[in-house]
């Protein structure tokens, strides 16, 4: 089976549930749950769980919210080979405040020993790099060990994909070394000049996208679906409808960036990655939690 690696954060999810406070506002939340999350860690989750064969690479502190994340990477087949233990530094968190009612959320994160990441941990990682076939990132790590190690895969014709999130400027050398560029349409209307809300507005920006020197873009819109564009070819597929409610959507970006590296190690086609990272997102909003919310690779076979 060919090979992910995957660069990104681990951070303790802390979960308040109820209305989202105005600015200077108090209120009294419904709900409180603590969880695995982090892009990276939740990509790396949903893609051990979708039938990847995937090493995280991650820094962590040494204490509870560390252990929380091994145990978390041993339940669901991720490699932990480079999750690197720091004495200098607590592990990360994340305040996310959640309107069950509508699934909005607001979100801070602080990375804590994921922050403290360095490109000496990247060279430590280096033959986990060079012998995958796909290696995915984000941008919640340090931006120099990001292009580092995007530069490295690259260097190494490993196939590359960047989850611009959140969002942040990029030197312009960077752009030729992405295979594959994932942002939602508030990420995505960052990199433009203008701003993405719907399949059209996609559909008339994604060039730009591209002319940054990016081989293929997937601009995702929620729950419209996503569009994905290169210099030849272009292509919409739709959300599923999966009959059950909306409940969470924290968390789906990384279901569908986990599941489509799945995909592409598989050796699917652009437009079948496409589909099935689609249907595994979808799934992943219908529970509470982000990587308690993927899906098994049984339940995505059985729709698909």
């Amino acid at each position: 089976m060919n090979k992910l690696s995957i660069l990104g954060i681990f951070v303790a999810d802390l979960a308040f549930f109820g209305k989202i406070p105005k600015v200077g506002e108090t209120i009294l939340g419904k709900e409180f749950v603590v969880g695995p999350g982090g892009k990276g860690s939740n990509q790396s989750v949903a893609a051990g769980k979708a039938g990847a064969s995937v090493e995280f690479i991650t820094k962590i502190g040494n204490d509870d919210y560390g252990k929380m994340a091994l145990n978390t990477y041993r339940e669901t087949n991720v490699g932990i080979k480079n999750v690197f233990e720091s004495n200098d530094h607590s592990t990360g968190v994340a305040a996310i405040l959640l309107d069950k009612e509508t699934g909005n959320n607001a979100i801070s994160v602080v990375p804590g020993a994921a922050g403290a990441l360095t490109i000496a941990d990247i060279d430590n990682a280096k033959d986990t790099i060079i012998n995958s076939s796909i290696f995915l990132t984000q941008l919640e790590a340090p931006m120099d060990v990001v292009c580092y190690a995007l530069k490295m895969a690259k260097e190494n014709n490993v196939t590359t994909i960047l989850n611009p999130a959140p969002a942040a400027k990029l030197d312009k050398e960077i752009f030729p070394l992405i295979d594959y560029f994932t942002p939602n349409e508030t990420e995505a209307s960052f990199y433009i000049d203008g701003e993405i809300n719907t399949v059209e507005d996609a559909k008339k920006y994604a060039t730009q996208i591209l002319d940054l020197g990016i081989k293929n873009t997937l601009i995702t819109l929620g729950e419209k679906g996503v569009y994905f564009a290169n210099k030849n070819a272009n292509h919409f597929e739709p959300s599923l409808d999966l009959q059950n409610k909306v409940v969470d959507t924290s968390g789906a970006g990384d279901a569908f960036n986990g599941a489509f590296a799945t995909a592409l190690c598989e050796g699917k086609s652009v437009n079948e990655a496409i589909k099935f990272a689609n249907c595994y997102a979808g799934i992943s909003t219908t529970r509470i939690g982000t990587a308690n919310s993927m899906p098994s690779r049984e339940e995505i076979d059985k729709i698909l």
